[in-house]
């Protein structure tokens, strides 16, 4: 029964720690007006990230130029600009890493803990 008991809160464990973190909330149905200090500060954000070399890269072999990314970047609406900003901010590599490091760290203490407690053998790490 201890056994059962233990695989099935290791299998739980597991679960728990694999599923993503979600967040949502309730925001209004009316359009969100940006102020001009949010838009500027989004467009700074997101001429930092098409400023970075192998973006920059990418974008002349497809045949766009500065000034040309420039000026299709100011024709876009508040909206447009926090929708990119948002998805950018989304895109981050290793956002999440130290989540996943401290899940599966929690995952391996329990596993220890439960074969310690459910079959009485000591396990030891040795370098």
């Amino acid at each position: 029964m201890k056994k059962y008991l233990a695989w099935y809160l290791v299998f739980a464990m597991f679960i728990i720690g694999i599923v993503p973190r979600v967040e949502a909330s309730f925001t209004p149905s009316q359009a969100m007006t940006l102020a001009p200090v949010d838009r500027a500060a989004e467009l700074q954000r997101i001429q930092t990230v098409l400023e970075t070399k192998l973006i920059q890269q990418r974008l002349q072999d497809l045949g766009y130029t500065g000034e040309e990314i420039r000026a299709r970047l100011s024709n876009l609406s508040d909206q447009q600009l926090h929708s990119i900003a948002q998805k950018l901010d989304d895109l981050r590599v290793g956002k999440d890493g130290l989540g996943i490091v401290i899940a599966l760290l929690v995952i391996v203490i329990l596993v220890v803990i439960l074969v310690q407690l459910s079959t009485g053998h000591k396990i030891t790490v040795t370098p």
